[in-house]
């Protein structure tokens, strides 16, 4: 039954009272979202949805209410079960008398509960402490991927994931966002508003048909939905995504390249570019999901225009000035950041090369965050390839398995295709791999030049005792993607083909034995160099 004469403002005011609860509570804290109320009350949080009816989220009834409450715990089970414990009634007794979370009186209302865990864990908080390292953002990119692989595929009879669905909630997005903005004008704000419209429509029908090929094949998918840093808590030490969207199935049955959109551009919102280039590197070492790239930047602009319109939302829920300046402000931001994801980045395809131990894959890596850009890794997508994982190891034989001629030759054909991917993605392109033979090198530049993208050649060179103490160390550990031996190393060391003539004029060369500090410098060098298009 719904009880009418329980507003939502009551209802929060008299769970505020810690004699409303069932266990131990000191002082309880509130969180208000533009759909629902936590309460923070001793070792345990209480969401309790708002009735409300916002179009793309209905709670108007008491019954919608508790059966989107179940839908939460079964739908973020999946990324945090350690979070989402069980539905709590809020009661009142037959006399009228105070609400109570349990107890055996008549259901009011309901709330989902979860395990109660600090706000200083959720990773906008982490970000905003200056505390987001590349171990947190690597093992976030990792679980995201994990999860995803394991998401059920829309149902083939549904619209989940079409462009005419996409395209809808584009629309509808954009029409709330231009009368909420209307309401409370601010000089140029209608203009700006107007041009992302339009970029959007635009980067709609251009890819419409990619949209539907990619619900075909299977990346439409029941994800998260709602994958930004303030619903990421770390637990345990682990990143671990909570909070979605359990109030609409169009919402939530997207392409996973959307999903991760929304992460990627809330890191940028952050202004941390460099660990939003890692998580996108690392997501997609671990997916191969390439050719999910030419619609990234779509969804995270769509993204942002979605959190511009949550914050004129919250604006008109809150009642100080300062609160709605705030939201104000926060949708101000949104809307730069989706102009920012507008830009393409110039059109670069850089070889990262060397024999192995060379120290190729960490400095693709710091390149990969100095300039934003999309590292493919020979040693990874050859396994991939074959079916393998990255840290499988295969035990071949110099020329052999995965190694012969022309599973390499596959191989490079297989990178050359997914950084031109890239770059008609709008991002530069990284490619780390041995490159020793001339030939590949030459055939990396001419696909580059095909497709007007300038080619850039970054060779990694150490000593040889540094070459081999390196792969040594590295085949003992046995977590990295490289298979290399100390007799493959000698094999590369008499094979390798150096620059010479115009190549080695055009060649940036990077010594990596040295300290850490003079290595990042170099590696800097080495990010201007490239983004500037000097010459070594």
């Amino acid at each position: 039954m719904q009880d009418n004469d329980v507003p939502n403002a009551t209802l929060v005011a008299a769970l505020r009272d810690p004699a409303a609860y069932p266990h131990p509570v000191g002082a309880v804290d509130l969180i208000e979202t533009h759909i629902s109320s936590v309460l923070l009350a001793g070792d345990y949080a209480y969401k309790v949805k708002k009735p409300v009816n916002l179009g793309f989220a209905d709670f108007s009834t008491l019954e919608r209410r508790r059966a989107f409450c179940e839908e939460e715990i079964r739908l973020n089970r999946r990324t945090a079960p350690s979070l989402y414990l069980d539905i709590v009634p809020i009661t009142r007794s037959a006399e009228g008398g105070g609400l109570h979370l349990g107890g055996d009186g008549r259901a009011v209302e309901y709330a989902v509960r979860m395990r109660r865990f600090g706000v200083d864990a959720r990773l906008d908080q982490v970000a905003k402490a200056g505390r987001l390292g590349a171990e947190t953002i690597d093992r976030l990119a990792v679980a995201i991927a994990t999860f995803h692989a394991r998401c059920e595929r829309a149902p083939e009879c549904s619209a989940y994931g079409t462009a005419e669905t996409v395209d809808g909630w584009a629309a509808s997005t954009a029409s709330q966002l231009r009368r909420l903005a209307a309401e409370r004008p601010v000089p140029g704000r209608g203009a700006r508003i107007e041009a992302l419209v339009r970029w959007i429509e635009t980067e709609r029908t251009r890819h419409g048909a990619s949209i539907g090929a990619r619900r075909a094949g299977g990346f439409v998918r029941e994800c998260h939905g709602d994958l930004h840093l303030a619903n990421v808590a770390v637990v345990d030490g682990e990143p671990m995504p909570f909070d979605c969207i359990e109030f609409n199935p169009e919402l939530r049955f997207i392409d996973v390249i959307n999903d991760v959109a929304f992460t990627w551009m809330d890191l940028i919102d952050h202004r941390l570019d460099a660990l939003a280039a890692r998580f996108l590197n690392r997501y997609l070492e671990e997916t191969g999901d390439y050719g999910g790239l030419p619609l990234l930047r779509f969804y995270a602009v769509y993204r942002a225009l979605v959190r511009a319109l949550v914050a004129l939302i919250r604006r008109d829920q809150t009642d100080t000035a300062a609160d709605q300046q705030r939201e104000e402000q926060a949708c101000t931001r949104y809307l730069e950041v989706a102009e920012r994801l507008t830009q393409a980045q110039p059109a670069l395809v850089a070889a990262v090369c060397g024999v192995s131990g060379s120290g190729k894959t960490t400095v693709a890596r710091e390149l990969v965050e100095h300039l934003g850009a999309v590292c493919i890794r020979s040693d990874i997508e050859r396994k991939r390839r074959a079916g393998l994982a990255a840290t499988a190891r295969t035990d071949a034989a110099v020329g052999a398995g995965l190694y012969k001629d022309s599973v390499t030759r596959a191989t490079y054909q297989t990178l050359a295709e997914d950084a031109i991917a890239v770059v008609r993605a709008g991002f530069r392109a990284i490619v780390d791999a041995t490159f020793q033979r001339r030939s590949d090198r030459q055939a990396l530049a001419a696909a580059a030049a095909a497709h007007q993208a300038r080619f850039a050649l970054v060779l990694c060179e150490a000593p040889t005792p540094t070459l081999q103490a390196r792969v040594a160390a590295r085949s003992a550990r046995g977590s990295d993607a490289s298979d290399a031996t100390l007799p493959v190393l000698a094999h590369q060391l008499a094979a390798f083909e150096p620059p010479d003539g115009e190549e080695a004029a055009h060649t940036l060369r990077l010594d990596t034995d040295t300290d850490a500090a003079t290595f990042a410098v170099r590696c800097a060098a080495i990010a201007t160099a490239l983004y500037t298009g000097a010459s070594a």
